[in-house]
């Protein structure tokens, strides 16, 4: 800190306490809060208070923070610590489903979703297998959906977000922030069960900052939630579902976009696959370290006429063989960006009778909150980010001619 010069007969004058200076402070570790508290002459308990009042009471205002000293409380605002998003409005549908329009301070907006576990489909995605898991209390089950990134760069066609394109990632504090707000907005008689990265956005294209929010999440002196309940949705990029496996040891349930049993198919689905091409990506799957009765969860949403023929059903059984998982049938969400269309009820049941014929547990996800455009596929903010898709691509045009 650059001293001022001191006056003729006179003291230093007090310069007052030394900035904080930490990037996305939500985001800290306690290990992290203390190193850096701990430099600026501040106790060390200092850290564990104020991971507490931000990750187990979900406070993000430092003038509430009733046990830090003013002083303290000042320099924490100072900092920048406080709310990542605000809730800009809440659409609920009449399943019960609850999607959240989040804003953050720069005007990006994302979406995260509440969804009532009324049965076995609507908690498949999230749900342990654990016969030892820990018990929950008495009340109803609600799994939430979280956003990774304003937007995606995966380009998967039957995909409102991964359509408009990526705008930018989330920074770890607005991806947990997501889980504080959506807690505000349960019933009393409602108790969030299981967590989903299954929003906006590819987590692990944006890993360091998803493992960092799971760690946050699971912190024993924050929210304390068990990784067996968190799941990690990816389209399929292996370096990624690698290094989730060696970093949390197969704790984390792991979902996979699969959505076709062949590259041919997936190619003209999934674009990612031309890079991770489906041998490679199975592989990769029965590699990853999977606890003693875990099982990976198969994604797979049915498009007309695309890949919800008997045989695309049979050539799944055999590619998933050896790979302890069980498989999510996803009848296709209209969205406006896309022509694709959903498939014919009759061959939804072909399709699942044939992989149950086959030994697989296959359950057809039950579409819920499609009337706020809640369902699988269909978060967007398509109006906010088509408009910012088109603004890049005028000014690559304009950067084109020039």
């Amino acid at each position: 800190m650059t001293r001022l010069p001191i006056p003729e007969g006179g003291t230093h004058p007090d310069p007052g306490p030394e900035p904080l200076n930490i990037e996305d402070p939500v985001g800290r570790l306690p290990a992290e809060w203390q190193a850096a508290l701990t430099a600026l002459g501040e106790r060390p308990f200092r850290a564990k208070q104020l991971f507490r009042w931000l990750h187990q009471r979900a406070e993000f205002d430092p003038e509430k923070m009733s046990d830090l000293s003013v002083p303290f409380r000042a320099r924490l605002q100072e900092a920048g610590v406080g709310a990542p998003f605000r809730v800009e409005t809440v659409h609920e549908s009449k399943d019960g489903t609850r999607k959240l329009v989040l804003v953050a301070k720069d005007g990006a907006r994302v979406e995260s979703v509440i969804i009532p576990m009324t049965d076995l489909s609507d908690a498949d995605a999230g749900a342990s297998d654990d016969e030892d898991d820990e018990p929950l209390a008495a009340k109803s089950r609600v799994t939430l959906c979280i956003s990774t990134q304003f937007g995606c760069a995966m380009g998967c066609v039957f995909c409102a977000s991964g359509q408009a394109g990526l705008v930018r990632g989330l920074r770890a504090s607005e991806i947990v922030s997501q889980v504080y707000l959506a807690k505000r907005y349960l019933r009393p008689d409602e108790q969030l069960s299981n967590l989903v990265y299954m929003g906006m956005g590819e987590p692990l294209h944006h890993y360091e900052q998803t493992a960092r929010s799971v760690r946050l999440l699971t912190h024993p002196e924050g929210l304390g939630m068990s990784p067996r309940r968190i799941t990690i949705s990816t389209v399929g990029l292996i370096p990624g579902i690698e290094r989730l496996g060696r970093d949390f040891a197969g704790k984390l349930g792991l979902a996979v976009s699969v959505h076709a049993p062949n590259d041919e198919t997936r190619d003209k689905i999934i674009p990612m696959n031309k890079r991770y091409p489906i041998a490679e990506l199975m592989r990769a799957l029965r590699a990853y370290p999977l606890p003693k009765r875990r099982r990976i969860t198969i994604e797979y949403t049915l498009i007309d006429g695309v890949n919800d023929a008997p045989s695309h059903a049979r050539e799944l059984s055999t590619i998933l063989r050896g790979i302890p998982s069980k498989i999510n049938l996803i009848p296709m969400n209209p969205i406006t960006a896309s022509e694709l269309r959903a498939p014919k009820s009759e061959a939804v049941r072909q399709f699942q009778d044939i992989l149950a014929n086959a030994g697989y547990s296959c359950f057809v996800r039950t579409r819920r909150g499609d009337e706020v455009s809640a369902a699988c596929g269909q978060l967007a903010m398509a109006d906010d980010l088509v408009r910012k898709k088109r603004e890049r691509e005028e000014l690559r045009a304009i950067a084109k001619k020039s």
